[in-house]
């Protein structure tokens, strides 16, 4: 089966005085189909968080340049690239006296598999024609509390510590780092990896049917707009990045003697 991507990034300042967030789409410079997607969340009650997520972006973008396909393993890729911004953030303290962090999620793409990594909670969600079947787990308090069966799913939005991370990068301690991986792509999958400026606003299955009924890019206008009307004039910033997997049509052949039937024929 022979696989297109459609793919898109979008953001918005929201309501803030700045845009901390910072993203990209990266194709790898030798190897056809191959590709890095970034979103990283400059941390909102940190100064410098905006250079933060800026460190994020240019060390992964900098390690996909040298990566090899045939010779590395995707996972360690994306552990050094994230190890390697967080060692940047913490130095870049002692050269502007800020306190800089960041969340990040990253996506790599090869031809056949998709390996992904996270830290804190920007998000990496799995669609497989609309419908979700994989969503990466927040690094935050009020996820733990869920897992620890204190608090309710629907009830976290409305906690009071919804905000509050357990890792970044930049931050004192060793980062954490989750990772997940399919190798059962096909037509009809989808990816969306977000800021929480943009999930808080939608349930997983409102998010898949979003993008499975449009473009990438319609689907990012949709999400966007959708989420600017209900943050009420107090959004975050929002990032997102979403990557739609479409089955290739086959090319029609032209008849031998190279002429194509007339309209109606």
């Amino acid at each position: 089966m022979l696989i297109t991507v459609d793919a898109c990034a979008a953001q918005h300042q929201g309501d803030r005085k700045e845009q901390q967030d910072r993203l990209a789409i990266l194709p790898h410079v030798h190897q056809r189909g191959v590709a890095l997607a970034v979103v990283a969340d400059g941390m909102g009650g940190h100064a410098g968080g905006a250079l933060a997520a800026e460190q994020v972006v240019h060390t992964a973008k900098m390690s996909f340049e040298c990566f090899s396909p045939t010779a590395e393993m995707a996972r360690i890729l994306l552990e050094n690239s994230m190890l390697e911004a967080h060692l940047m953030i913490k130095a870049s303290r002692f050269i502007n006296e800020k306190d800089p962090h960041s969340t990040a999620v990253m996506l790599l793409l090869q031809p056949g598999k998709a390996t992904w990594a996270h830290c804190g909670d920007s998000r990496l969600y799995r669609f497989r024609d609309g419908e979700p079947i994989f969503r990466s787990v927040d690094h935050s308090y009020v996820e733990h509390l869920i897992a620890t069966g204190r608090l309710a799913p629907e009830e976290a939005l409305a906690h009071p510590n919804r905000n509050v991370l357990l890792t970044s990068l930049g931050g004192k301690d060793d980062p954490r780092f989750d990772f997940g991986e399919a190798r059962d792509l096909t037509g009809g999958d989808s990816f969306v990896m977000c800021s929480d400026g943009l999930w808080a606003y939608f349930e997983d299955a409102e998010m898949g049917r979003i993008v499975a009924g449009n473009s990438a890019r319609r689907a990012s206008e949709i999400l966007v707009d959708a989420a600017r009307a209900r943050a009420g004039g107090g959004g975050d910033n929002l990032s997102l990045v979403i990557v739609k997997l479409n089955e290739a049509r086959p090319a029609v052949a032209a008849p031998a003697n190279g002429r194509r039937p007339a309209a109606g024929v």
